[in-house]
């Protein structure tokens, strides 16, 4: 498996870049600067929103497969439209094509929400990454686009890097106690993946943890692992906040979890002192 990774220096790109390159051959994109990786994986700079710049990658990297686990936050050219112009590129190279995506989809009117689940996104964010995964489906019948929750692990982990910040007292904020979200850790998110990517499957899948915590919950868990004052964490209510999105958003993952072997790890268990 020849596999090129888009996004590759970020936090789920370099765990995919390092588990992958343990495989095969591998090439890996970033935006601003390389990853720190094996040094056998070669890197080329991408603006998605360059398209001849796409072709130019695909035509170096000759992949056999393309994980796109890029991020472009609100921008719409790049989080919506990206993807899309990855996914011709793919398709056009015969490759195949696993797109992350996210559960900034879904609204929270449902709570649990299965592969079947229709997006309702109330965020300009997950309006775009909904449009992602309608324009990727179009453009390669063959994709996977894979939705996920919270990852975590280090402190490259922005959720991670919040709580020993607002436990340090180096960062304003509050963690919500009626915000919940099924994490997962980033090393079973990467190793599920490229597990799909080796697979003749596609379409929806899901990919997030069993548990359902609350983000105050999962800062609790994060500073028992990490040795923090989990009483410095300030707790809040995202309902009574200015901040917009979805409430209780749970991936149910267990239909793809069966077809994997895999095994998507709950916040509980990756979360304990010795995890």
């Amino acid at each position: 498996m020849t596999v090129l990774i888009i996004g590759g220096s970020g936090f789920l790109g370099s765990e995919l870049v390092r588990q992958a390159a343990a495989r095969g051959r591998v090439t890996a994109t970033f935006a601003t600067r390389p990853g720190t990786t094996p040094k056998e994986v070669s890197w080329l700079g991408l603006d998605l929103r360059d398209a001849d710049g796409i072709e130019e990658v695909m035509a170096k990297a000759e992949p056999t497969v393309v994980v796109n686990a890029s991020s472009g936050g609100f921008d719409w050219t790049v989080t919506a439209e990206g993807p899309v112009r990855v996914a011709l590129a793919a398709a056009r190279y015969g490759a195949r094509l696993v797109h992350v995506s996210s559960d900034a989809v879904f609204s929270g009117t449902r709570v649990h929400y299965d592969e079947s689940s229709l997006p309702d996104p109330l965020t300009p964010y997950g309006a775009a990454k909904a449009a992602a995964e309608t324009g990727v489906r179009l453009v390669h019948s063959g994709a996977v686009v894979a939705r996920t929750s919270l990852i975590i692990g280090d402190r490259r982990s922005e959720h991670v890097a919040l709580v020993h910040d607002l436990a340090s007292g180096t960062r304003d904020g509050v963690l919500f106690t009626d915000d919940i979200r099924c994490p997962v850790h980033v090393t079973d998110l990467a190793a599920a993946l490229l597990e799909l990517a080796s697979h003749s499957t596609s379409g929806i899948h899901h990919l997030a943890g069993p548990d359902a915590v609350s983000r105050h919950e999962l800062g609790t868990l994060i500073a028992a692992r990490d040795g923090l004052d989990a009483t410095r964490l300030p707790a809040g209510l995202r309902a009574r906040s200015a901040v917009p999105g979805a409430l209780d958003v749970r991936l149910d993952s267990r239909r793809t979890q069966s077809g994997l072997r895999t095994r998507l790890r709950g916040a509980h268990e990756f979360l304990t002192a010795n995890g």
